[in-house]
């Protein structure tokens, strides 16, 4: 993995960068932790600039959430609550359930997409509510390209400041994804063992 990712940054630089991000979001074992601080070395030496990769680096992990968002928005909540009814046990939600997360989204879906790209293993995930909720394409993508500037600029900085040792940020990075991935299996495996739809509740 490392070879590749390096060995398409050294052929194709920032369109490379850009890439590479694009593909993280679509395919989450290829990590922004190693892409994003391997391009800041790569600046810190002088064969590509700071500020480019990490205008290449936010434009990639932009279009890349963007599939994402269509997924949601095509899934759309009316289907979402079908999808509800029927399986509410393996979705942890009744049709009532959806509305009230539908609503919570609708009050802070711009800090929850925002935060949401900052977090590892979430950054792709919280594009799917963003388009099964409704939110607009344009406030998903100001939201979604501030959380990836910020995101893109922390790691490539890191690197550019390690040099040698941009590999480190990996390593760093890497227990945090794993108690966020843990965390989420957790929590939903619970929700699953302990589900009562809402109106089984107030019986």
């Amino acid at each position: 993995m490392f070879a590749f990712i390096a060995g398409l940054i050294e052929r194709t630089g920032y369109a490379g960068v850009a890439l590479l991000m694009l593909l993280e979001n679509l395919f989450p074992p290829l990590p922004s932790e190693l892409i994003m601080p391997l391009a800041g070395f790569v600046a810190a030496d002088g064969r590509l600039s700071l500020a480019g990769v990490i205008a290449a680096g936010t434009a990639g992990s932009v279009a890349g959430a963007l599939p994402w968002y269509y997924v949601g928005h095509r899934v759309g909540l009316e289907r979402l609550r079908q999808w509800a009814a029927r399986h509410g046990r393996w979705l942890t939600l009744d049709p009532a359930q959806v509305d009230h997360v539908h609503d919570w989204f609708e009050r802070h879906c711009g800090k929850a997409v925002l935060v949401g790209r900052l977090v590892p293993a979430v950054r792709t995930l919280i594009s799917v509510p963003a388009g099964l909720f409704g939110m607009s394409l344009r406030r998903f993508l100001i939201y979604t390209t501030f959380g990836s500037l910020a995101w893109t600029s922390a790691l490539a900085f890191a690197g550019h400041a390690l040099r040698d040792e941009y590999a480190a940020v990996g390593h760093w990075l890497d227990p945090v994804t794993n108690v966020v991935v843990g965390a989420i299996v957790l929590t939903y495996l619970y929700r699953v063992a302990t589900w009562r739809p809402v109106a089984s509740e107030q019986h």
